[in-house]
């Protein structure tokens, strides 16, 4: 009889211990090992609009849809400890995909992500230079995958658009003269140029300026009122925030701002005046999220895992590419909807190429370019 109740003892507390979730197992456990996502933002914030708030709604609507706990942190500052802080807080809260928009976690994803080698870490914007500090380091990460543009296209596009559609005095403002930035104003230059030599247009211009920093204030705000005064008509406006020194400029004279990145016509028509949004250069942060968190979740992270992919053109169809213009662009005789198809065929198939070289500005057969150098830095 004694023997028989140490083994029921014995048993019970076995089971006891399976049900609590012991050694490891069971629902806990499974728990413990589950996809959350944490999302990081760069110089913005969340409602910037622009880099920040894409990516933002895009991890937050996936993670909604899918069941899956989100969370996002801002840095205390723009600068590299400060990334790493949050970071790292949000691993230590139990976070194992850490989204980061923007070159400026090179230096964070470099120290922090062969630290925890079983966090997945998705950039959008870095690149292998960023990453090794243009062959200063050596940078290996398996766990990280990141995904850049050919912003070259995107802003040839933007520039073909506005010469066709009738513009000839035509203004670049970049954010600061990095990578990314430099590519959307290259290939605005050829976008333009290709199609004033198509029009057989001698009078276009395009002013040409880095503000320096990736938001608007009143000395940009003032180079953009001097332009617009001596008749610039439209402005690329690329460069997170800063389009609203652009767009303030635009409302006194009734100018006209391209965006960058994402389609926003809605906050600049809406804050500034209807209709000053004439197109948008975009690229496709909110697509590449969804697949990667996507590829995450259904458990094919090793088709990315330690790749760096420069995402452009994929089809012939506008809407399926990385780069492209919106629907809301304003569409006129001079470049309609069938005009664009037109383009996208011809950057697809090789007839038409565009020159991502960032080390000066694209040579031009017939537009004039005054680069102006920076506002400020």
């Amino acid at each position: 009889m004694k023997k028989f109740l140490v083994l029921l003892l014995a048993a019970l507390m076995v089971f006891s211990f399976a049900a609590c979730g012991g050694g490891g197992g069971g629902e806990e456990a499974a728990a413990d090992d589950a996809m959350k996502v944490a999302m990081v933002t760069d110089y913005g914030d969340i409602t910037d609009q622009s880099f920040n708030q894409t990516t933002y709604e895009a991890c937050k609507a996936f993670c909604e849809e899918n069941g899956i706990d989100f969370t996002y942190k801002k840095p205390a500052s723009d600068s590299d400890a400060d990334r790493v802080s949050s970071i790292e807080e949000a691993i230590e809260e139990g976070y194992n995909v850490i989204v980061m928009p923007g070159y400026a976690f090179a230096n964070a994803i470099y120290e922090v992500a062969p630290l925890y080698e079983d966090t997945k870490f998705v950039a959008l914007d870095v690149s292998e230079g960023d990453l090794t500090a243009y062959g200063e380091r050596e940078f290996d990460g398996p766990n990280v995958y990141s995904a850049v543009y050919q912003e070259e296209i995107a802003g040839y596009m933007a520039g073909y658009a506005a010469v066709k559609l009738g513009y000839t005095k035509l203004g670049f403002l970049g954010g600061m003269a990095v990578p990314a930035v430099q590519r959307y104003g290259g290939g605005f230059v050829q976008g333009a140029d290709a199609a004033a030599e198509e029009l057989g247009k001698s009078d276009v211009e395009i002013k040409y300026v880095y503000g320096g920093q990736f938001f608007g204030d009143a000395d940009i705000t003032a180079a953009m009122d001097t332009w617009y005064g001596a008749g610039t008509e439209v402005v690329f406006a690329c460069g997170g925030g800063i389009f609203t020194s652009a767009a303030e400029a635009a409302a006194k004279t009734g100018g006209k701002v391209i965006g960058v990145d994402v389609d926003q016509a809605g906050i600049i028509d809406g804050s500034y005046g209807e209709g000053m949004t004439v197109t948008s250069a975009m690229k496709g942060l909110g697509a590449t999220v969804n697949t990667l968190l996507g590829a995450i979740k259904d458990g094919n992270w090793d088709e990315y895992a330690g790749k760096i992919q420069n995402l452009g053109l994929v089809s012939e169809t506008p809407s399926e590419n990385y780069v492209q213009l919106p629907e809301s662009t304003q569409w006129a005789d001079g470049f309609q909807q069938a005009d664009y198809e037109t383009l996208v065929k011809e950057l697809f198939d090789g007839t038409r190429t565009v020159s991502a070289d960032i080390e000066a500005l694209p040579a031009t057969k017939v537009v004039k370019v005054d680069d102006q150098g920076a506002i400020k830095g």
